[in-house]
């Protein structure tokens, strides 16, 4: 739902304050319609219905795991119809976790990611963030919400921050949402002096600087020494781990002296590991081994480092992490515009 259109119309229905209050209530509830909401009049309702459509995307399509339950949802801008994936994992013990996108496609080329093939559509505005949660809301009562799906949330911190802001409304605490960053260092910069209790995650995947910029282009901007750092401060700041994501490609950086160039590298009382076994994007990669996976934790533990082995779920459908990748809507832009974005996003947003 466009809040800022929402809070024009009615204001321009002459209603009171109160009323945007109790519209948003509902929305966040998880309600399907104006017609649900019963404390609001017939008139108002009606009005809306009119003039604020109830939600800022479509939904294209939608699949279920057949494997795990995860739910994959592609969306449309109503705007000008770029592309936006969203995905919602649920677990035994009762969570309903969503992976959020921040931007149509992906500007930034890491080379192992699905999204960064596509081409760049634009940063998407807070309502469609929020929109993406809301859906998964109508179905079930959610309580974990990760940027990581399309995009770099930090490229568009502002729409991010102001979407943590009303995730709680929905049922997700800043205590249990998560910004995942590459490391653009400017968007961290803007992290540390808010005051939202959000989990950090940064996007690692290399134990040294050269591999890294092969991995990952945008360390040739901002070295990962100084986004280490400043994710540093952001934990003594909030006085909460960091989680570092860590995707293991076979023979490029799950090798055991790795593993111990990575052990060194982080202060195990401030970084929490997470390695990702690596999902197929049609990469020119390969997947480590579970025993290469298993010799590089123990080292790592070795260091006093808390490390988990993440559990992919969603593969069968293209869920998982790094294969959002909108691939029904993927070659429908012109190239060269969609490469005029990219260099524009960056730019704007350094």
């Amino acid at each position: 739902m466009d809040l800022k259109l929402l809070e024009e119309t009615l204001d321009d229905l002459g209603e009171p304050g109160y009323r945007f209050d109790q519209v948003w209530g509902w929305t966040a509830k998880g309600v399907a319609s104006y017609d649900e909401m019963g404390n609001v009049p017939a008139s108002v309702r009606a009005a809306l219905t009119e003039r604020v459509p109830f939600s800022t995307l479509e939904l294209t399509d939608q699949q279920v795991s057949q494997i795990d339950g995860t739910v994959k949802a592609l969306f449309h801008t109503t705007k000008d119809r770029r592309p936006v994936e969203a995905v919602m994992m649920s677990f035994k013990d009762g969570r309903s976790s969503l992976c959020l996108s921040s931007q149509s496609g992906c500007p930034l080329t890491c080379t192992f990611c699905a999204t960064g093939t596509m081409k760049f559509g634009r940063n998407l505005t807070h309502s469609e963030i929020l929109d993406q949660a809301l859906h998964f809301r109508r179905m079930r009562a959610v309580d974990h919400v990760v940027f990581m799906g399309m995009g770099e949330p930090m490229m568009n911190i502002d729409n991010v921050l102001a979407t943590c802001a009303k995730l709680p409304d929905v049922g997700v605490t800043n205590r249990r949402t998560a910004i995942s960053t590459v490391g653009w260092l400017p968007g961290i910069e803007r992290l540390i002096d808010e005051k939202m209790p959000v989990r950090l995650a940064l996007s690692l995947h290399a134990p040294d600087s050269e591999l890294r910029s092969q991995i990952m282009p945008v360390n040739e901007r901002y070295d990962m020494e100084a986004v280490l750092e400043a994710c540093t401060r952001y934990g003594e700041k909030t006085n909460r781990d960091i989680f570092i994501e860590y995707v293991m490609l076979e023979r490029t950086n799950d090798e055991i002296f790795q593993a111990h160039q990575l052990g060194r590298l982080l202060d195990p009382k401030r970084f929490k590991v997470n390695l990702i076994p690596y999902n197929p994007t049609g990469s020119i990669y390969d997947a480590s081994s579970r025993q290469q996976i298993h010799d590089f934790r123990t080292v790592l533990e070795g260091y006093g480092l808390r490390t988990t082995v993440r559990v992919n779920r969603g593969r069968d459908i293209d869920g998982a992490c790094g294969q959002l990748a909108a691939k029904a809507m993927a070659d429908a832009d012109d190239p060269a515009a969609a490469d005029e974005r990219a260099a524009a996003a960056i730019d704007a947003a350094a």
